[in-house]
């Protein structure tokens, strides 16, 4: 074995990889400090198919989180360019699991323990929801193209996501569920950074290619792309159709699946644009916390506070 070497951070090669490590614990969040249960007025005055439809975008989001956390960031971390990056990648999975996390949070406020049971066992059972969790997972476990890899994961943190974060951000939107669209807020601040990172890993890794190469991995992302929406279109139905959504969820979709290409440096593949989607969701990730952007600071709703040491002065009352 050759020598183990050090992470040195004051020689890094790379400096998108330090610039996204500091966005990254600038932007550190638990769940534990938002009082979800100061909305606990506004969910007793949803009817059961809305409360239904809550509690089970949140288990399916659980799900992918899951994946993310446990297989998708240890899949990255075997492909990669510097040591920094796998920093950054382990900082990336343990958001993953706070993010997981955070929907038990929710459910322990929001719903009883029987309903909590049933929530999982739908998760870990629903056919659609099951479908793009294994395809994904086969891709982070098979020996396919480490490119393969990265595209899976934009295309799970910037597409199919969003199925699920359009349910709590059209509330927002409405001024109901504040404190848990607050949570989202926080995990959509996450998801735009992580998305952007691996997307850039992606993009120079491609460039590495011979010209028929690339073209080859374009032409498989976009098919699995494909593959997905078939799958999610399902899933959206599954979930949506008994509250009329449907139609929406999948403009919001779609729109999402072209911002995941466009993280991986790849032409839009839908016609849907910003525009086409629901405006009060649009103004549900524009407001508050979440400044949808790579290099925004730290939203407004959310901040750790400074710390300075206290002097005999401080004690002159």
């Amino acid at each position: 074995m050759e020598n183990y070497n050090a992470i040195n951070w004051n020689a890094v090669s790379d400096q998108i990889d330090k610039a996204t490590w500091e966005k990254l614990t600038e932007q550190f969040w638990l769940d534990t400090r938002i009082p979800i249960s100061n909305d606990l007025s506004d969910w007793r005055e949803l009817d059961e198919d809305h409360k239904w439809v809550v509690g089970h975008v949140f288990g399916g989001l659980t799900l992918l989180d899951t994946l993310q956390s446990q297989d998708g960031m240890a899949a990255l971390r075997r492909d990669i360019r510097t040591p920094h990056e796998t920093a950054v990648l382990n900082n990336i999975q343990f958001m993953e699991s706070v993010h997981a996390k955070s929907y038990s949070s929710i459910f322990e406020t929001l719903n009883t323990p029987s309903e909590i049971d049933e929530i999982f066992d739908w998760s870990d059972s629903e056919e659609f929801l099951q479908n793009k969790t294994k395809r994904i997972y086969q891709l982070y476990h098979d020996d396919e193209h480490p490119l393969k890899k990265k595209i899976s994961s934009v295309f799970l943190e910037t597409f199919l996501f969003y199925s699920g974060f359009f349910t709590p951000l059209y509330y927002l939107g409405h001024n109901k569920l504040n404190n848990v669209a607050e949570i989202i807020k926080l995990i959509l601040r996450d998801e735009s950074v992580h998305g952007t990172y691996i997307g850039y890993k992606f993009q120079l890794g491609l460039k590495e290619l011979g010209d028929n190469e690339q073209q080859d991995i374009k032409d498989w992302m976009y098919n699995f792309l494909y593959d997905l929406y078939d799958n999610e279109e399902k899933y959206v139905h599954t979930l949506y159709d008994d509250i009329g959504w449907t139609d929406e969820v999948l403009t919001f979709t779609r729109y999402n699946a072209n911002k995941a290409l466009m993280n991986l440096g790849q032409d839009p593949l839908f016609p849907d644009t910003e525009a086409d989607v629901n405006p009060i969701v649009m103004n549900g990730i524009s407001t508050g916390t979440s400044n949808h952007d790579f290099f925004s600071q730290v939203g407004n709703g959310y901040r750790l506070g400074n710390v300075e040491t206290m002097s005999d002065d401080d004690y002159k009352i």
